[in-house]
Parts: structure tokens; C-alpha cells; sequence
């Protein structure tokens, strides 16, 4: 099933997604991603595949925490780090180097930053990029090459109801966009689809945190992402216009106590979660049919029959 052409994901600016993926998170991981992490991880407990290899995607920021929750949950099976972003390879390695004085030197299999094995990895953990993506579906098609036959993407991401109070507070005001558009869960599954995964599960749920002043709110928000959106504001913001968000971010705040607390900054957040599966590869028929060394050989040893 293609995706369809009037479904697609807003586009975002393709220059800034580049510019985010090369900055380095200052104080680790996003608190955010890794909670989020926290709750993806639980969810493999409803999937039975033991992974022999697993793959972790730009866990720099994707969660330093959830990449041991997964390191712990598959002791034995071989781990690589994905670092996408070159300019974050020496931090990402950095940061998961293992102490000479830490337990995790000689439990489990050696962490792996080299090349993914040539048949692709089971498990393929991509936490909170998604959404960040300035082409998602040449990055879920490259996902897709990453995981072996009957292996599995497991992916997290932003959805269409995040940020939506503060949208509609820049609305308002007559402000520019406040973020680029996010994408819903069903055009994700399209998407996974098209690229060559089956049997894809979603689900969302919302979080809504809450910020007692406005100088709080927004550094929480500078560690989750900027607007890539390419009609926002494109030059500096001067300190008039700081000065009215921050008046303006109070009304945020739900009445009488309501779900964020009076008198707090509240956002809503919806969270994507998404699973798939990689199938045997299949090759349509035609006159001249084009297939790559690695899936003939994965179609070869499926047809053989099995000894008795």
C-alpha cells in the first residue's frame, strides 16, 4: 500500500533539521526521551523475538538510560550504536564508554560502533528522531535496509497533538508557526508499509508536563528539538518580542487546578510508538527483475528444504 500523495508529512526545513542534528545535547539525553524510552523498552516484554543483535539509533539524544534498559533486557545478544551525524560520533562514544571500574565491561556483549552485520540487525531502537526527520521516508527506507529478515524497527516520536496549546497561544497573537507540523500515527504506518515493514502496531498516548515559570518551560522545550517549520519567524526574536512570550506563556496554565496544576505552564504532549516487522523479501515478476546479492540469498535459503 503507497502512501498517499495528499497524506504526506508537512515539509520541514531541511537546512535547520541538519543544523539540529549536528548540535550535541549539553546536559546528556533529554529527560523527556529518555522517559519515553523508559516506557517504549517496557513494551518489548509483548514481543517474543529474542534478538541475537540490536541496534541502537543516535542514542545520544534518543536516551543514554534507555540504551542500558535495552543493553540490560538483551544480556546476551551483540550491540551496535548507529551515530548518523558524524560531528556527534566521538560524544556518542563518549558517553557509553563503559568505566574500567563499571560491572558493564564484562556483562553482556562488547558495545559495537562499526559497520552493522552484513544480513542487518533483529532489532533496530530508534527513540524520539522521527519527528525531526527532513525526508522520514527515505529515513524509515534506510531503517528498513538496517533490519534483517524477520528482525523488527522499534521507533518512538512526536504526533500531531504536541505542543498544541502553544500553537494555538502563536495563533493568536498573529506569531509564526511555533513548530513544524507533526505527523499522525496512521501516516506513519503508511509509511512503514510502503518501505517494505508488515504487520505494523501503533499507538499514542498524551503527557502533559507543567513548568512553574516561563523561563523554565522554555529550556525544558530548547532540549526537545526547534521549530523547523519554513514559514517560522526567520530572523533573531528581539527581547520586546521575548518578553511578550513570557507574559503570554502563563495563559497556558489550566483553570481551577485542572490537569497541569493552577497557576503552571502546562503542554501537552502526544507520544507516537510504532513496531514492524521485516518480512522474507519478494520479487515481483517482470521482464528484468532487479534484486539485490543479500536478499537473493536470503530468498535462496528459504527455498531450501529442511533436513529430515
Amino acid at each position: 500500500m503507497a502512501t498517499d500523495p495528499q497524506r504526506r508529512p508537512p515539509t520541514i526545513d531541511a537546512a535547520a533539521a541538519a543544523r539540529w542534528r549536528r548540535l550535541a545535547p549539553a546536559d546528556g539525553s533529554p529527560w523527556l526521551h529518555e522517559e519515553i524510552g523508559r516506557r517504549m523498552e517496557d513494551r518489548l516484554q509483548w514481543i517474543k523475538a529474542k534478538p541475537r543483535h540490536w541496534a541502537d539509533w543516535a542514542p545520544l539524544r534518543g536516551g543514554l538510560e534507555a540504551h542500558e534498559l535495552l543493553a540490560r533486557r538483551y544480556r546476551e545478544a551483540e550491540a551496535f550504536v548507529i551515530e548518523p551525524e558524524p560531528a556527534l560520533a566521538a560524544a556518542t562514544s563518549a558517553a557509553l564508554a563503559a568505566p574500567w571500574w563499571s560491572a558493564r565491561r564484562w556483562q553482556g556483549g562488547k558495545l559495537r560502533f562499526d559497520g552493522l552485520p552484513e544480513e542487518g540487525v533483529d532489532l533496530l531502537w530508534a527513540n524520539m528522531a522521527l519527528h525531526m526527520a527532513a525526508d522520514p521516508e527515505a529515513l524509515i527506507a534506510h531503517w528498513h535496509r538496517q533490519v534483517a529478515t524477520d528482525g523488527f524497527l522499534m521507533f518512538s516520536c512526536f504526533g500531531p497533538d504536541t505542543l498544541r496549546e502553544l500553537r494555538a497561544l502563536h495563533a493568536r497573537l498573529g506569531w509564526p508557526a511555533a513548530s513544524h507540523e507533526f505527523t499522525d500515527m496512521h501516516d506513519w504506518g503508511d509509511m512503514l508499509v510502503h518501505a517494505g515493514f508488515a504487520e505494523p502496531v501503533m499507538d499514542m498516548e498524551r503527557i502533559v508536563l507543567t513548568w512553574a515559570t516561563p523561563e523554565a518551560a522554555l529550556a525544558e522545550l530548547r532540549t526537545l528539538g526547534r521549530n523547523l517549520h519554513p514559514a517560522r519567524f526567520p530572523a533573531l526574536r528581539g527581547r520586546a518580542w521575548q518578553a511578550a512570550l513570557h507574559k503570554a506563556l502563563p495563559e497556558l496554565a489550566p483553570a481551577e487546578g485542572g490537569e497541569g496544576g493552577e497557576g503552571r505552564i502546562a503542554l501537552t504532549f502526544e507520544i507516537i510508538y510504532g513496531h514492524a516487522f521485516k518480512p522474507t523479501p519478494r520479487v515481483s515478476l517482470s521482464a528484468e527483475s532487479a534484486v539485490s546479492l543479500r536478499e537473493m540469498r536470503e530468498m535462496l535459503q528459504r527455498g531450501r528444504p529442511s533436513a529430515h
